[in-house]
């Protein structure tokens, strides 16, 4: 199932410290959603216990179809749709209905959107008035190289303006770390910087993404597990080391609720 780096497990101990980032924002999210929940990319289900248990009804989306059946089976309950997106659709491949979610959740998901503009829109349409939009993506500030695997990524002004094209109201928060959190940064920091020393012509920024996927994914989990071997710290942090605040913009990821 983790093929790759950008699928974070939660079962591999170097990939801990992205994990408890990634599950910080669903302990945040079932304290806030209520009714019928739309989750878009919902991939191997990181959040699926939080959020089903707050939601009275609970649909996934996700483009891995593979994914999507283990889903099925784990939770019958639940709705589970195999679709690329946008635009939203259903099962049957016509437009899921105008208005009938009363909350969205997407996780770092917009970055991998190819038209995020339709991506925002089709997320405001499937909203119920007055339904809340719960979107987290990276802090592009932050980012310590190209990701491949992101067709872009945003500062806080321009998410922020792009979510307004269809939202009236954008509550900008972001994602921190604590000192425990930002040592591991650093640390990262200045192991990814002594890869990319070497990268003399800029090739991650000229080449095109698809040819550093595969190169990209090696360097990274060899980082990943260098870092853990150093000293363990990769191994101590939780998602309890992670808050929310009101700065956006020195944030390590966004979290934006958009009210339609």
């Amino acid at each position: 199932m983790y093929k790759t780096t950008e699928i974070t497990s939660a079962e591999i101990a170097s990939d801990n410290p992205v994990h408890q980032r990634l599950l910080y924002p669903y302990t945040k999210a079932a304290t806030l959603v209520t009714g019928h929940v739309l989750e878009i990319g919902c991939g191997w289900g990181r959040g699926l216990e939080l959020l089903t248990k707050a939601a009275t009804q609970y649909t996934g989306i996700d483009k891995n179809t593979e994914l999507i059946t283990a889903l099925s089976a784990a939770y019958p309950a639940s709705t589970f749709i195999a679709a690329n997106i946008p635009p939203l659709s259903g099962a049957d491949g016509k437009p899921l209905p105008d208005n009938t979610f009363d909350f969205i959740v997407t996780f770092q998901v917009i970055e991998h959107i190819e038209n995020d503009d339709l991506f925002i829109k089709e997320a405001h349409r499937v909203l119920k008035p007055g339904g809340k939009l719960l979107l987290t993506t990276v802090n592009k500030t932050f980012s310590l190289t190209r990701n491949p695997w992101h067709v872009r990524e945003y500062t806080a002004g321009e998410l922020k303006a792009l979510m307004n094209r269809y939202f009236k109201t954008v509550d900008t928060q972001g994602i921190h770390g604590n000192e425990k959190v930002m040592t591991y940064y650093e640390q990262n920091k200045a192991s990814v910087h002594k890869l990319t020393r070497f990268d003399i012509f800029n090739l991650q920024y000229r080449l095109p993404r698809r040819l550093l996927q595969v190169p990209y994914d090696i360097m990274n989990r060899l980082n990943r597990n260098r870092l853990l071997q150093a000293d363990g710290l990769a191994a101590e942090i939780d998602y309890t080391d992670y808050l929310t605040s009101t700065d956006p913009a020195g944030s390590l990821d966004f979290f934006y609720i958009a009210t339609k």
